[in-house]
């Protein structure tokens, strides 16, 4: 693969981490994707090991994102209804006030809706913030499994290939 090829890969590799904190693109799978057809061109031993690798760790990152932050939501008692709420309000605050929408809209879904299920404005803001908090912690767990499928390919890329 040619170098110019490589740093495309490289770009797409990066612009799928910032989708991981910036929820527009699909970042982990953009990441993946990128590092896939880098295999595919590299066509050796180093290029199918350096796939698996990312696939082993993204798929990871991608279950571990859903169950540990779960668990804590349910723990905290935030039911499963706050949380759709707060996404439905989130991808319509999303198209209602660009780029920022999302980040006003989740915690305000969330919030509104525990505060009609609980009828006080203490309780539900905590539990709006035990939402964030599971929020970060899911962004963290992809942002850290995509980072470090990221650093195979790029120890492949700058040592071994």
């Amino acid at each position: 693969m040619n170098d110019v090829a490589t740093f495309l890969v490289g770009v797409a590799i990066f612009v799928g981490i910032i989708g991981i904190v910036v929820p527009v693109l699909p970042g982990a799978l953009l990441s993946l994707a990128a590092i896939l057809v880098w295999a595919l061109e590299e066509q050796s031993a180093t290029g199918w090991i350096v796939l698996s690798a990312a696939v082993v760790l993204i798929g990871a990152s991608q279950v571990v994102k859903y169950v540990v932050p779960e668990r804590r939501l349910r723990e905290s008692g935030v039911p499963r209804r706050s949380m759709l709420v707060g996404v439905l309000l989130g991808i319509v605050g999303f198209f209602v006030i660009p780029v920022i929408g999302m980040f006003v809209g989740f915690p305000l879904g969330v919030y509104l809706s525990e505060r009609q299920r609980l009828n006080a404005h203490d309780p539900a803001w905590e539990s709006t913030k035990h939402a964030l908090r599971a929020t970060g912690l899911s962004m963290l767990i992809e942002f850290i499994g995509t980072a470090l499928a990221a650093a195979v390919w790029l120890i492949a890329v700058l040592f071994i290939v």
